[in-house]
């Protein structure tokens, strides 16, 4: 469920018309709904009652300061993937206690910084990793808490690019190489063993594979319990899915329920990485029509928005629901929507049924909360787009558009160029 609804024909976020804020910052920019972000996140963790668990929000999701500090503020963990998301958690308040590193490619910069920091575990993901953690931790005298990632060869029925847990992917260790990882962890001198760790990829909307990765994790930690290796933390990672169209995910008390038959009475600590589920329908890309094109073989409307701000429908052909901001009555149009960028893959929908839009006109791009502004770029020198959060009757911008200053104010001109 989100909070953008049509009143009286025009659509509003929470309490306020979209188009007063469009009026306001100018296009385009990303709308976020504070209701619909803390719903989304309660949601999960309450799935959970009379649980141990923690729930990391996927910070690759959305690193926006605002929605960080709201899920620390909920007394949320954080699933990192780099140093900067590192420092951007602790920025906003995330314990460090309550964050898990993740990621095929750590640097050791990196690693020590979260050494330093006390992060409460490095979901490691290869045999040369283990080694630098532990070596890393040596030199600072620490140890460093671990949990390996095990690649299940499960087939989580999304799109190959973000699917995580089969044999082919880069991610993890097979489950086959699991047991000697962690006897060899077992006997570093600066690592302990405290979890183990899953995730097998991204947009999952059905139960059942998180079902079969589940049933390869509880074998491998009976194995490990008999090798008198001990586990106590269980990283479930994320990946369960949303609408963007006519896909039907389970909601979070069905998907709970699959996972809690699967650890029933082990003892062991959840641990959550939910991403997309919390962020994902909370946020909407608002766009201006420029233009409308029509050849003998198609019809374009041309938008401000394009392929640098919402790179998903590029990348994967993603679907988003596209939605005028204000309703009338007009005919219907097949057409594409496509941005100004000097690609024939800047697009935001192909052969789409939609309203006939005119050029002024607004539209919201639906769904786009999760790996939207995370993965917008300034391709083209184009300024990223401002972000805007709602709460109730208020908004306000929470990161300002660029400038086209920005575009070249980390630029500069070596000696022997001066």
């Amino acid at each position: 469920m989100h909070h953008f609804d049509y009143v009286n024909g025009e659509m509003y976020c929470e309490q306020v018309p979209v188009r007063r804020i469009a009026d306001a910052v100018g296009t385009p920019f990303y709308l976020y709904s504070h209701a619909t972000l803390k719903r989304h996140f309660l949601a999960v963790r309450d799935a959970f009652p009379e649980t141990d668990k923690l729930v990391c929000y996927s910070a690759k999701a959305n690193t926006s300061f605002a929605l960080l500090k709201l899920f620390a503020d909920l007394g949320g963990g954080l699933d990192i993937v780099s140093g900067g998301e590192l420092y951007r958690g602790l920025k906003a308040g995330f314990a460090p206690q309550h964050i898990v590193y993740s990621g095929v490619g750590k640097r050791p910069d990196e690693i020590n910084a979260a050494l330093e920091t006390g992060i409460l575990q490095f979901n490691v993901e290869s045999l040369q990793e283990l080694e630098t953690v532990n070596r890393c931790a040596g030199q600072l005298n620490k140890n460093a808490p671990v949990a390996i990632r095990v690649n299940p060869d499960v087939d989580p029925h999304t799109h190959p690019y973000i699917s995580t847990g089969m044999k082919k992917n880069k991610f993890g260790i097979s489950a086959a190489e699991a047991l000697a990882a962690y006897r060899h962890a077992a006997q570093l001198a600066h690592v302990e063993v405290v979890g183990i760790d899953c995730h097998i990829g991204s947009q999952i909307t059905e139960v059942g594979p998180f079902k079969d990765a589940l049933a390869s994790l509880m074998e491998l930690i009976g194995r490990l319990q008999q090798d008198g290796i001990a586990i106590r933390n269980l990283d479930i990672g994320g990946g369960l899915g949303i609408t963007y169209g006519r896909e039907t995910p389970p909601a979070p008390g069905e998907y709970a329920a699959a996972i809690m038959a699967a650890v029933a009475d082990s003892g062991l600590r959840l641990i959550l990485e939910p991403g997309r589920v919390i962020v994902g329908n909370a946020g909407v890309l608002v766009s201006r029509v420029l233009y409308r094109k029509r050849t003998p073989e198609k019809q374009f409307v041309i938008t401000d928005a394009g392929m640098n701000d919402l790179l998903r429908p590029s990348l994967y052909h993603a679907y988003h629901e596209i939605k005028p901001v204000v309703v009338d009555q007009r005919p219907l149009i097949v057409a594409d929507v496509v941005g100004p960028i000097c690609e024939s893959s800047d697009f935001l929908a192909t052969e789409r049924e939609l309203p006939d839009f005119s050029p002024g006109e607004l539209l919201a791009v639906m769904s786009a909360g999760a790996y939207g502004f995370a993965m917008s770029s300034n391709y083209c020198s184009r300024v990223r787009a401002a972000e805007v959060m709602v709460k109730g009757g208020d908004f306000g911008v929470i990161r300002r558009r660029e400038t086209y200053a920005d575009l070249t104010a980390l630029e500069q001109l070596p000696d022997f160029m001066a």
